[in-house]
């Protein structure tokens, strides 16, 4: 029995409307994301006195409970994907409960005291987490078997990271602006966690909309359902995660290379409110930061399409990669000399951001494709946990590495509507999270990007001079 097939896979051209819908679900993606990345660790040192260190335990707890259990998940969803033929329905599982407990993570006041309110903000994001992983890992899963051509991954792909510039725009610039609607900080975390959890549930459940496939007889295919009945029990589902990786080089190379770049872009992502404070001296100039980032890759992403189509994925992600690491280098001289260049050096690092995003998602379906001919089909939902598991660690290890230098730089809680100065270790400690870290991150997935040897004609099936 295929549950592959689609109307869409007589031809290799993806409607509009399949892509128009995948690509709203960047809309959840982006605003889970962004806001947590951005604002947690500050909501929980300067709104809740908590301490950067817990603070930095609280995010680190949250994430690593995700990469427990996204391979469950992934097989999870792959039995469903067996039983039923799509992955819809644990996607619209996680639109549904998502905008409640993100609200409640954002809804714990200063009067809690800064360890019972760490205690609720725990509790709140880790269902938030177990909710996005339910809809994220069939969402992933979804780009290998919506079409087998290698550069509608691409337009597919890059349609998606469009949408996701576009939410980290939407969030990051809008997301503080609701926190500042109301006058009152502990109100406008409320507000920006209740509006904010209801746009990321509506995008998730447009693009669970994407999936519209229904089982297809055709005995002369491997049974999916054979495959997701041979992992039933929770062991089995992770020896299945570790399968892959020892089986798939390519994947082992652009997981490692996806989980730093990852680590990165947490890591400045978790430093920009910090930045916009104590650098630039403006609280409100996090939304400046953002515009920076996002407005010069929603142009950009088009362009590494275009490129990834004359060169190759692999040659124009290390392009992007190369460049990543140019701007965030140079914004080490905001140690020594901060200021409004600061936004220009952002602006570059956002046009190869867009290639960051676009080209390692768009490459992830040509590794379970090339996986599938070797070893038969039913497993994306196994890779997609795996791939969700190693993101999740990137950026949760990058709000670690903040709280951690934070902490060992005397960095000076506070709560909510106290005044506070910082010692000259701790701004330095976080321009250093904003540019050296993720430089020194970029150096290292460069290493690892060397290492992928997948091409067009290994996804195409083009003899190798062609």
């Amino acid at each position: 029995m295929s549950i592959d097939a689609r109307p869409e896979r007589a031809s290799s051209r993806l409607r509009a409307t399949t892509i128009a819908r995948y690509a709203a679900g960047s809309v959840g993606t982006g605003g889970y994301a962004t806001l947590p990345g951005l604002v947690l660790t500050y909501f929980l040192t300067d709104n809740l006195g908590v301490t950067a260190l817990l603070a930095g335990i609280i995010v680190t707890a949250a994430k690593v409970w995700d990469v427990v259990i996204d391979p469950v998940i992934g097989a999870a969803s792959d039995r469903a994907l067996a039983r039923t033929g799509h992955r819809r329905g644990m996607m619209v599982a996680g639109a549904f409960t998502l905008p409640v407990f993100f609200a409640l993570t954002f809804a714990v006041p200063p009067a809690f005291g800064p360890v019972a309110g760490a205690i609720c903000v725990l509790a709140a994001f880790l269902a938030t987490a177990t909710a996005f992983s339910i809809f994220q890992v069939p969402y992933v899963a979804l780009p290998a078997e919506l079409t087998p051509s290698y550069d509608e991954r691409t337009r597919l792909l890059s349609w998606r990271v469009i949408a996701l510039t576009a939410a980290i725009l939407l969030f990051g610039a809008g997301g503080p602006e609701l926190r500042r609607l109301t006058g009152d900080p502990v109100t406008g975390y409320l507000v920006m966690g209740i509006v904010a959890g209801l746009v990321i549930g509506l995008g998730m459940l447009v693009a669970s909309r994407s999936d519209e496939r229904t089982p297809i007889s055709d005995p002369g295919e491997p049974s999916a359902a054979t495959i997701a009945d041979s992992t039933p029990g929770i062991r089995e589902q992770y020896a299945a995660g570790i399968a892959t990786l020892r089986r798939s080089a390519p994947f082992r190379s652009l997981l490692a290379t996806f989980l730093l770049q990852a680590l990165a872009t947490g890591t400045m992502l978790a430093g920009a409110q910090y930045v916009a404070t104590w650098v630039l001296h403006s609280e409100s100039a996090v939304t400046l930061l953002f515009v920076a980032l996002v407005g010069p890759a929603l142009i950009a992403t088009p362009l590494w399409e275009r490129l990834s189509r004359r060169t190759g994925k692999e040659r124009a992600f290390t392009l992007a990669s190369i460049l990543f690491l140019i701007a965030a280098t140079s914004i080490a001289a905001a140690i020594w000399t901060p200021g409004a260049w600061i936004y220009a050096s952002v602006a570059v690092a956002g046009i190869a951001y867009a290639g960051l995003q676009a080209l390692p998602m768009a490459m992830l379906p040509d590794v379970i494709s090339h996986d599938e001919r070797r070893h038969g089909p039913g497993r994306a939902g196994t890779f997609t946990g795996v791939w969700t598991a190693g993101e999740t660690v990137g950026f949760a290890l990058g709000a670690t590495i903040v709280a951690g230098v934070l902490a060992l730089t005397g960095y000076v809680s506070r709560v909510a509507g106290e005044a506070s100065t910082q010692p000259p270790g701790a701004v330095t400690g976080i321009v250093i999270c904003f540019s050296i870290v993720p430089a020194v991150l970029l150096v290292l997935s460069l290493l690892t990007l060397s290492r992928y040897r997948l091409r067009r004609a290994d996804i195409d099936g083009l003899p190798a001079g062609e």
